[in-house]
């Protein structure tokens, strides 16, 4: 099966505001993530929301990988059956 990549870059964002729409995004895809259909990209700039956003999405029974590139954040939500 396809799984299609939904990228949503909130850079420049503090938390909680990071977390908030975040989970916006997981809540408006929580459907399409939850059957594997889709797995949702998150582009940060914020440390301390590579701690919040995967445990928010872990505790939805989804899964979250947290990856550093150049300088920003890159967290990736999948089902919790797929490799994310």
């Amino acid at each position: 099966m396809q799984v299609d990549t939904i990228e949503v870059d909130i850079r420049g964002q503090v938390c909680p505001s990071c977390l908030l729409l975040a989970l916006r995004e997981v809540n408006m895809h929580h459907a399409e993530l939850s059957a594997g259909r889709v797995r949702l990209m998150v582009l940060i700039d914020s440390r301390d929301a590579t701690g919040t956003i995967p445990a928010a999405v872990r505790n939805m029974g989804l899964a979250a990988s947290v990856a550093s590139v150049a300088g920003d954040y890159r967290i990736v939500i999948t089902n919790a059956e797929e490799p994310s």
